[in-house]
């Protein structure tokens, strides 16, 4: 059994903290704050263990690729804001019954949604007026 140290404390306690999906770097920022020491390959191994021992889970996400949250949330969604750049949490599913969301006759066994836009933090609905990031406005 590996031992707890000092840096898996902190990347324990960044997603303590946290309570949301990141992403590698954001635990080696925010975990450098409470272990100076961390590095790269640290958090990268630490990861993994966590993941092994299922503590987190490694989630797939058509935004940011590989990130990683707590475990034993129960099933739920995400949502991207792209100000922000971060993946937050949606509480439970609306999508139940599933199979009556598949083609007829089709069984469904599981699914992922994402939902991106703008999170409440970065502007919400006024943010949707703004061009988004690399767009320009058009002239008439």
């Amino acid at each position: 059994m590996p031992r707890n140290t000092l840096q898996r404390e902190a990347i324990r306690e960044v997603f303590l903290r946290q309570d949301r999906p990141l992403q590698v770097a954001e635990v080696l920022d925010l975990g450098r704050k409470l272990a100076p020491s961390l590095d790269q390959a640290t958090v990268y191994r630490n990861l993994k263990r966590l993941v092994e021992e299922g503590w987190l889970l490694r989630i797939s996400s058509p935004h940011l690729g590989t990130v990683f949250e707590r475990s034993g949330k129960g099933h739920h969604h995400h949502f991207y804001c792209r100000v922000c750049e971060r993946l937050l949490e949606l509480d439970g599913c609306a999508m139940k019954p599933l199979d009556a969301c598949a083609p007829k006759g089709f069984h469904t066994e599981g699914h992922e949604v994402y939902l991106h836009g703008v999170c409440k933090d970065c502007g919400g609905a006024k943010a949707l007026l703004q061009p988004r990031r690399g767009l320009r406005e058009m002239g008439p």
